[in-house]
């Protein structure tokens, strides 16, 4: 492995070791190493290609809440009233994403359950889905005060918990429900201006940007691109149930 000491990163390093002395252990004199697996694990810890904190796996949603729902990592876990999980199918084909939980999601505990998430149903059956046929789910767990834009540090506390999510109900698109949220998932900077009305790739998983719910309440005239957002994402989806 000496000679291979320059030419590999750390991580991958790392595995290459702990599979050596696993494999030493078991009495092989041969140690075999699947380079496949090796670039899985790499993978599995990037978002978009940039590196993000391990972070334990589970094995289903209801075991990941569980697990998380007393969660303290951040001031904000001091300041709320529930801890809002997420809600929908645990196995959807589409994961709506939003920024956090505002005054009537932190009472109740579920998110878009005030008069944005009234408006999100309606968007939702107007292009033939209902609220149980997705997953909805916010960046951040807790309610900012004052329903401030989520923090830097806030977000990358909370982030691995959203992207568990994403990994154990594994669906075939996700859509970013506003600029904060398609910022914290893209790692990017770019206006929302930017993002919308074409796919990104988001870690294999077909990704778009639209408006949230809670922006066309207070801009109506931003309707009519929010409609063709989500009827790019219909066409989107409708393609994919092709190709199966």
């Amino acid at each position: 492995m000496s000679r291979w000491k320059g030419r590999l990163d750390p991580e991958t390093s790392a595995l290459l070791i702990k599979a050596a002395r696993c494999q030493m252990e078991l009495g092989l004199s041969d140690m075999f190493v699947s380079r496949s697996r090796v670039r899985k694990r790499r993978e599995e810890n990037t978002i978009n290609g940039r590196r993000k904190k391990r972070t334990v796996r589970f094995k289903s949603l209801d075991d990941h809440e569980k697990a998380i729902g007393q969660c303290s990592k951040c001031a904000l876990g001091a300041t709320r009233t529930k801890f809002v999980y997420g809600v929908g199918s645990h196995d959807a084909d589409i994961i709506f994403i939003g920024e956090a939980p505002g005054r009537e999601e932190d009472l109740q505990g579920e998110p878009f359950v005030g008069r944005a998430g009234q408006l999100l149903d309606r968007i939702l059956a107007a292009i033939k889905f209902r609220r149980e046929d997705v997953y909805i789910a916010n960046v951040l767990k807790c309610r900012p005060p004052d329903n401030r834009d989520p923090q830097p540090d806030e977000m990358a506390t909370c982030l691995p918990h959203l992207l568990e999510q994403v990994r154990l109900i594994k669906p075939k698109i996700i859509c970013a429900l506003g600029r904060v949220s398609a910022q914290a998932l893209l790692q990017t900077s770019a206006p929302l201006g930017k993002l919308r009305k074409k796919w990104h790739d988001f870690n294999g998983i077909p990704f778009i940007v639209t408006y949230h719910p809670a922006a066309l309440l207070r801009f109506s005239s931003y309707k009519k691109d929010c409609w063709e957002d989500v009827q790019m994402l219909r066409k989107k989806y409708d393609e994919l149930m092709m190709e199966q």
